[in-house]
């Protein structure tokens, strides 16, 4: 899904994007405002490369962090709960990876877990890209990310 797809679809239903980013960096709302327009739908977005910048900007927990590590499910979740709750968007999604080079056995390069959050709900997704190299999991996290924001606007209720 392009970005200029995902944007209309959300200014279809009138609603507002955030982006919560870590390993991307800042590309995933480089793709959405690289759209012309895109300023009517897309409302902000946190780059939150530290664990200190997401418990600052996103109020993610520490303890989070302390259990899980800063690449999983529950920090992606509340990545974007965050970025849904400090700012007035109606959709967001995070991303937190590991693009690379480097990782563990446990947390492998390439591994990259997403969060997207609406009104009243927030689900989570893993995926091991591999290690074809940090631009290219980078990338491939962006086009994951615009994927589940199209998802999600597709399976809302219209003006919901």
């Amino acid at each position: 899904m392009s970005a200029a797809a995902v944007l209309a679809a959300a200014r279809a239903k009138g609603w507002r994007i955030a982006t919560a980013e870590s390993c991307t960096g800042g590309l995933l709302a480089g793709a959405l405002t690289d759209i012309p327009g895109s300023s009517d739908v897309f409302e902000r977005g946190f780059v939150t490369y530290s664990n200190a910048a997401k418990v600052e900007m996103l109020r993610v927990d520490p303890a989070l962090i302390s259990a899980y590590g800063a690449v999983s499910e529950e920090v992606a979740a509340a990545m974007a709960q965050g970025a849904l709750a400090r700012s007035n968007a109606t959709l967001a999604v995070s991303t937190t990876g590991i693009a690379g080079p480097g990782g563990s056995e446990f947390k492998p390069e390439g591994r990259v877990c997403f969060g997207i959050a609406g009104p009243e709900w927030v689900s989570t997704q893993t995926i091991d890209f591999g290690a074809p190299g940090r631009a290219k999991v980078r990338a491939a996290a962006v086009e994951t990310a615009l994927r589940l924001l199209a998802i999600a606007l597709d399976q809302t209720a219209p003006n919901s």
